[in-house]
């Protein structure tokens, strides 16, 4: 597997659309979603590991919601270790010649082997979307990055997409699967960083699935 940038899927339909500002929790959804694939599909760079660093708690350190507390680790974890240090942690954890330590890929974790069925109909679910995997991506769109990155384009366009979309896509492509992928990645020999990185994703995940679940229950009959 090689490293990426965040932008993995791309717009196929061809939709133009003028897009008015989003809502400030949904610009926070999308934002985190992006965070997330773009440390899952590369290392940070200087500037986003010194924005890490300089970042201010959610709320505050002692807050005791999972969320703020993961936040603040990473923040903390990138003020500690040098860049250097990040990016090799990165490469030794998910780029390989051979089996990387760590396989973010849905159809893995699904049906145990790369490119099975659960991609093809990922790929299915992207065309109908309007949305496919960009020229010379080297991750495919089953990697929890790009997965990432396809939930920030429904949250944020173009096109939005409405939230019993967004639902639909978590539940059916990244709800089943995070938990061990995330427990894989904080578990790896050498995680660092990326610990805290699995543990900022695995507690912004259950916030969204928390979420739609109470979507559900208090949808009309």
């Amino acid at each position: 597997m090689h490293a990426a940038g965040a932008d993995t899927v791309t717009e196929t339909s061809g939709f133009i659309a003028v897009a008015m500002p989003l809502a400030h929790e949904e610009q926070a959804r999308a934002d985190f979603y992006g965070l997330i694939a773009r440390l899952l599909l590369a290392p940070p760079d200087d500037a986003l590991q010194g924005s890490l660093a300089g970042a201010d708690a959610i709320v505050s350190a002692d807050s005791g919601q999972p969320l703020d507390a993961a936040w603040d680790a990473l923040t903390l974890t990138a003020r500690l270790l040098p860049f250097e240090v990040v990016r090799d942690e990165f490469n030794a954890l998910f780029v390989s010649t051979g089996i990387p330590r760590v396989n973010p890929n849905g159809s893995l974790y699904l049906a145990g082997f790369l490119h099975e069925k659960p991609l093809a109909a990922l790929r299915a679910d992207l065309a109908r979307l309007g949305l496919g995997r960009r020229s010379g991506a080297a991750d495919t769109e089953d990697h929890l990055g790009a997965l990432c990155e396809t939930m920030r384009r429904l949250i944020a366009g173009p096109p939005r997409q409405p939230l019993a979309r967004q639902q639909q896509f978590f539940t059916t492509h990244i709800a089943s699967w995070y938990p061990a992928c995330l427990a894989h990645l904080r578990e790896a020999e050498g995680a660092q960083f990326y610990a805290r990185v699995a543990d900022l994703a695995g507690a912004f995940f259950a916030i969204e699935r928390n979420a739609f679940e109470v979507g559900d229950d208090d949808a009309p009959d």
